[in-house]
Formats: C-alpha cells, sequence, structure tokens
C-alpha cells in the first residue's frame, strides 16, 4: 500500500478535472483485483461494535461496508497555507479505520500531530501493540508544523481501540519541549 497525497490551486472544477485520470486508474485497479477468501471486502457490514469502539475512542464514526471510521479534527491548530485555513475536512485529522469483527479486527490510520507530540504519540502507539508505517509532513515552510503518523495493528477490536485512545489522548496537551 502506498500513500500519495497531491496539492494544486485553482478553481475547483478544474483541479477535479485534473485529479480525476489518477482516481479512475485506482478505480480500475481496485476492480480488477481478485478478492481472497480473508479479505476485508468479504466482512460482513455490522460485524464490529461500533458503538463500543465509539466509547472507548471518546468519538462517533460512520460505518462504509465492512469498515467504521472514526475521524477527529484539530481545531486547536490553526493552519493555514496559502491564505486557505487547512481543517479536518482538508486533512487536519487524527483518524482510525476499523473492520473485521470484534475478536480478530485490523485498525489503520493517520495522526495529525504538532512536533512535541511525536514522540509520546508514538511511544503510545508502539506500547499498545500499533505498527508505525510512516512518520512525514505533508506542507513545508507553515507553521506550526504538523507531522503525520500512519499505523495499523491486528487483535480485538478494543485492544485496537484502547491503543488509538492513548495516542488520542495525548494530542494537545502535551506541552512543548523547551529548546
Amino acid at each position: 500500500m502506498f500513500y500519495m497525497h497531491v496539492h494544486g490551486m485553482g478553481n475547483a472544477a478544474d483541479l477535479a478535472r485534473r485529479v480525476k485520470p489518477a482516481i479512475d486508474l485506482i478505480d480500475r485497479a481496485a476492480k480488477q483485483a481478485p478478492q481472497s477468501a480473508g479479505s476485508a471486502g468479504n466482512t460482513p457490514a455490522g460485524s464490529l461494535n461500533s458503538v463500543a469502539l465509539a466509547k472507548v475512542i471518546g468519538h462517533e464514526g460512520e460505518q462504509s461496508g465492512p469498515v467504521y471510521k472514526i475521524t477527529i479534527g484539530r481545531p486547536d491548530i490553526d493552519l493555514r497555507e496559502h491564505g486557505a485555513a487547512i481543517n479536518s475536512r482538508m486533512g487536519l485529522n487524527t483518524w482510525a479505520a476499523f473492520t473485521g469483527t470484534d475478536a480478530d479486527a485490523m485498525v489503520a490510520g493517520d495522526v495529525a500531530m504538532l512536533e512535541h507530540e511525536v514522540t509520546p504519540v508514538l511511544k503510545a502507539l508502539r506500547a499498545n501493540g500499533l505498527h508505525i508505517v510512516a512518520i512525514h509532513h505533508h506542507m513545508t515552510d507553515v507553521q506550526p508544523m504538523v507531522i503525520f503518523l500512519h499505523y495499523y495493528g491486528t487483535g480485538p477490536a478494543a485492544t485496537l481501540a484502547q491503543g488509538v485512545r492513548a495516542a488520542v489522548d495525548l494530542l494537545g496537551t502535551t506541552a512543548p519541549t523547551p529548546r
């Protein structure tokens, strides 16, 4: 799995027209990909207790087929690029996407952090058995710098949710380290 982030400027219709060929390629590849017997695509919707997951994490999510996704914005961060406010809908958020069953689930997600939150969040995720996939930032020369951490984990859904919650609880609460 590879992540690719794109950036463009212009009117919305032109940007949508220009990104459409890439989206079409992804759609074609997804339709041609073979589904294995154990793939998440064969997991029945509703086999996760989404109410319990939301309670553990402290935020409600949305069900889309077999995936239950919780998205948490970062309204505490005033981030702007080219004069435009970057908000939760534009990717300044933390999310966790769950699939599987309560006993055997998978979570993948992204954490949006300020620089001083990286080490505590990294330690919290690892202490809870979640694996780090990538740590990076999307925008250069903006203040504050926001760093994104991608993670995944497998196991009982409640245990995974507790790991996500441990990281979420650190956001906006840790003080910057003096330099």
